[in-house]
């Protein structure tokens, strides 16, 4: 091999062709990515440094997460972090990668949150959802929920990457199980629970369907029991004055709409949409009394 088919950019254009016959979505820039990664600097730096040789070492590291990634496996697991509402989180196999609708979540958790209070994140998978909003809300403490202890080692050292340990309280469970007798009360109770049918896990992207977490995927029949679970019992821990905020899936707004009514005890439900305009988040306040 010569020496400028070792330059980055040539080595990023074969790369990503390749990725682009394996059905890769985003091959150049899944390309671009690996390769800063594996050489530990920013992707501008492929650009600035367009014809200088990778050493023999180096290209071996990228031709294997090459193929890591032509096998579908998704980017964040290679490189082991994913952005989410611009901070850098940890993730791996455990722990389902957070997606950018998932920030409308925390936006509409935002345009609630006081300068104080208290927070429940149920399925916190990585912490992102959590981490962001305490990051963002210094006045504010938290538990996060998961039943996956591996979900939970992710999500403290995400805590501690952005320092938020000393205010995120992780424990082990199902939904409010961890919650359960011990008397305390939340201005917040947000989630990103699995919402997608059962029935139509095989037809999702193998990045999803082959690498994502399952229990972090499957709603049920119809992707919206843990939904239920989770819209019957809130409000027996959300404080007067507060809230629930849960994302859910395309076309399940009217479906949502009706397990919070029909659990009762909420009022002024509102759904928030993504980027798309396409309904995304649910958002239910405690009725009083």
């Amino acid at each position: 091999m010569t020496p400028v088919e070792h330059a980055p950019l040539e080595l990023v254009r074969r790369s990503a062709a390749y990725l682009a016959g394996k059905g890769v979505s985003n091959p150049r820039l899944d390309a671009e990515v690996l390769l800063a990664h594996v050489l530990g600097v920013p992707r501008i730096q492929l650009y600035l440094q367009f014809d200088k040789p990778l050493a023999a070492a180096e290209v071996d590291a990228y031709r294997e997460a090459v193929r890591r990634r032509a096998r579908r496996e998704p980017v964040a697991h290679i490189t082991g972090s994913r952005e989410f509402w611009s901070l850098s989180f940890a993730v791996d196999a455990r722990v389902l990668v957070p997606r950018p609708e998932t920030e409308v979540l925390v936006e509409a958790a935002l345009a609630r949150m006081g300068g104080a209070g208290r927070l429940a994140d149920l399925g916190t998978g990585s912490g992102a959802v959590a981490v962001a909003l305490l990051v963002e809300h210094p006045g504010w403490t938290g538990v996060a929920v998961d039943v996956s202890t591996g979900a939970l080692e992710v999500a403290a050292v995400n805590a501690a990457r952005h320092g938020v340990g000393d205010r995120l309280d992780l424990r082990r469970g199902d939904l409010f199980a961890p919650l359960a007798g011990s008397e305390e009360s939340f201005d917040a109770v947000v989630a990103n629970p699995p919402y997608i049918p059962t029935g139509e896990l095989g037809g999702l992207e193998p990045e999803v369907s082959r690498f994502d977490p399952r229990l972090a995927l499957d709603g049920g029949p119809d992707g919206l029991d843990v939904i239920r679970r989770i819209a019957a019992g809130a409000r027996a821990f959300l404080a007067p004055g507060g809230f629930a905020a849960v994302e859910f899936g395309a076309g399940q707004e009217g479906a949502v709409g009706r397990i919070f009514r029909d659990a009762g005890g909420y009022e002024d439900m509102t759904l928030v949409p993504d980027l798309a305009g396409r309904p995304r988040v649910a958002v239910a306040e405690k009725r009083d009394g």
